[in-house]
């Protein structure tokens, strides 16, 4: 495979580490975005350019359009070019619907559904620009199907379906495909947030499947959905849950 890039948001812990390293695995060199924790995002970087990759360490907050388009400035500057975006970053702050406040709603839309779709949107015109056939992979949930403590969260993942599937539409005459990834429970320090250990191995234990998933597992689809081996792939949904949703 000739040389390619991969933007990875959200790069410095679980989903997406676990795509930083399967993309770095399959010969892409990395740009691992990271918001606060330059530790680990530099630890990443070290695992990446062991494995005889370039990596970037590109800071910055999807949360605002600005920001967005910093991140796939930076990364052009540090890498050359973008052909495959995957669109990790997201927060999941847990409040009840009768105390959310406007605050928290605008936050939580501002960096997954507003982050998502204004970084796909640089990134897309960086491909054209380049006449690049790319790929990009926005993360959905399991929790399209509603959430208690989440309302916002939930909002801001069913809407990464709907551009998603606009989007494809979008950027098909430019060869680029569009998908998305919806993941079910997955061992990282996310679901950890409101369950203890113990509750959250039940949960895994509840599934069809009989365990939480692994990061490793959404990182493989993500690297299928670049590949061209799914090169008529494009405006899909991909539920990876153990069996916990079948929509």
């Amino acid at each position: 495979m000739a040389e390619k890039v991969v933007l990875v948001t959200g790069a410095q812990q679980g989903i997406g580490r676990a795509c930083a390293l399967a993309f770095a695995a399959a010969g892409y060199d990395v740009a691992v975005n990271w918001l606060d924790d330059w530790v680990a995002a530099e630890a990443v970087a070290a695992v990446l350019r062991s494995a005889g990759r370039r990596a970037a360490l590109i800071q910055g907050d999807v949360g605002s359009v600005a920001g967005c388009q910093a991140i796939v400035q930076g990364t052009l500057e540090a890498l050359g070019r973008i052909d495959v975006l995957v669109n990790n970053a997201g927060i999941f702050p847990r409040v009840g619907f009768l105390d959310m406040t406007e605050a928290e709603w605008d936050r939580v839309l501002g960096v997954n559904l507003k982050g998502s779709a204004f970084t796909a949107q640089a990134a897309a015109r960086a491909m054209v620009a380049a006449g690049t056939r790319g790929s990009i992979i926005n993360l959905s949930s399991q929790a399209v199907r509603g959430t208690p403590v989440g309302v916002h969260y939930s909002a801001t993942k069913n809407g990464v379906v709907g551009i998603t599937r606009s989007m494809a539409l979008a950027l098909a005459p430019h060869g680029i495909r569009v998908n998305a990834i919806a993941p079910g429970t997955t061992d990282t320090a996310q679901p950890r947030y409101g369950n203890s250990e113990e509750e959250l191995q039940a949960m895994g234990r509840a599934l069809p499947m009989g365990r939480l998933g692994r990061p490793e597992e959404i990182a493989d689809l993500a690297v299928y959905l670049a590949s061209d081996k799914a090169d008529w792939v494009t405006g899909q949904v991909w539920h990876i849950n153990g069996g916990g949703y079948m929509p």
